[in-house]
């Protein structure tokens, strides 16, 4: 089960905003209005450990049957490292960034560039290159 957050607590995407004015409203079900708003909610859902979110949110062509989230790992923080495309007009976009978590081997740090699409209104996760 996905840890609750209140509103008012900072949101975990390392924005600075509130979770309620951040990743709280996407993952309660409104459309991402950019593919880097959909990215930091999925950050945050990993954070959270929220699954039906994730699973949601990515591209039936590619999202798995089941999604097992490591309960050791704790994410920290993320970093927007550069996006393309991926804005309110744009069908395709990418965002690269770097995201620390620590489980039980230590910290360590995820770089990702993922790939996002846009069906309708809804942003969807498509696949990512981790390097």
């Amino acid at each position: 089960m996905p840890a609750a957050l209140d509103d008012s607590a900072r949101c975990p995407c390392s924005s600075g905003a509130r979770f309620g004015e951040c990743c709280g409203p996407i993952i309660a079900g409104l459309p991402a209005p950019t593919a880097e708003r959909l990215m930091r909610s999925r950050f945050t859902a990993f954070a959270t450990g929220d699954t039906a979110h994730l699973l949601r949110s990515w591209h039936p062509s590619t999202r798995p049957a089941v999604l097992d989230l490591h309960q050791t790992t704790r994410w920290l923080w993320l970093e927007i490292v550069s996006t393309a495309g991926g804005g309110p007009f744009d069908t395709e976009g990418t965002v690269s960034f770097v995201a620390a978590y620590r489980d039980e081997s230590g910290r360590g740090e995820l770089r990702e560039r993922s790939r996002f699409v846009r069906e309708g209104r809804d942003w969807l996760y498509l696949d990512g290159d981790v390097g």
